[in-house]
């Protein structure tokens, strides 16, 4: 099978992520926006969503994304694709069945840790992105004192309905290497149950192996 796509967490070559469909009006940044991210973060315990991601020669591929707070994460790719992406709290570990390889990093060095440790302080390294929509709400989050994790931008929409009245659209993530991956929320459903085990995986490497090789 032709190799089609390259870790979600060090971020991919993707098209733009579009921006909700909404009135044009002039949008003034808040100072109390990033403590509103911060509060939905913090909100989130258990989330659940389809995916989808295109790269730069148009292609999409689509699966479900779990995440349980602190730091769980799963993106289950859609049939046909032999990769797992998993985040276990401490670890991000990317899983190609297809070829008998483990890849493993630390949640902290990736840009998707901004959306899945609650204990960070966006108003610390984060700041809000003008849209153009006040319904549209567009976080950019970036380590200065860390630029080798890369950039992860978290676009919202403001909603009563969602965690601190916000819904998370999708994000954009950028790597040290500027590769750039978009990544599109659907069908978003809050404090589901979810199970410690569904970031459990199965490792493919032949046994005897020594572990992370």
């Amino acid at each position: 099978m032709k190799r089609v796509i390259t870790p979600l967490a060090l971020a991919l070559s993707a098209a733009p992520l579009a921006l909700p469909a909404g009135p044009v009006a002039a949008q003034q940044q808040s100072p109390s926006d990033l403590s509103q991210v911060n509060a939905y973060i913090r909100g989130v315990t258990t989330m659940t969503a389809d995916f989808s991601q295109t790269d730069r020669n148009g292609q999409t591929l689509t699966g479900q994304l779990t995440i349980k707070q602190p730091g769980k994460i799963r993106f289950q790719y859609q049939k046909g694709v032999p990769l797992l992406i998993v985040g276990d709290g401490k670890a991000l570990t990317m899983i190609d069945y297809e070829v008998r390889q483990v890849q493993r990093w630390p949640i902290g060095n990736s840009p998707l840790g901004a959306l899945i440790d609650p204990s960070k302080d966006l108003s610390k390294y984060g700041k809000v992105i003008q849209t153009g929509d006040p319904n549209v709400l567009s976080v950019q989050a970036r380590d200065p004192k860390r630029p080798e994790y890369g950039t992860i931008t978290m676009i919202f929409n403001r909603d009563p309905s969602g965690p601190a009245g916000l819904q998370l659209y999708g994000w954009v993530a950028l790597d040290s290497q500027n590769n750039r991956t978009a990544v599109r929320l659907t069908n978003v459903r809050y404090g589901v149950p979810v199970a410690d085990s569904a970031f459990k995986w199965t490792d493919p490497r032949p046994k005897g192996r020594a572990p992370g090789g």
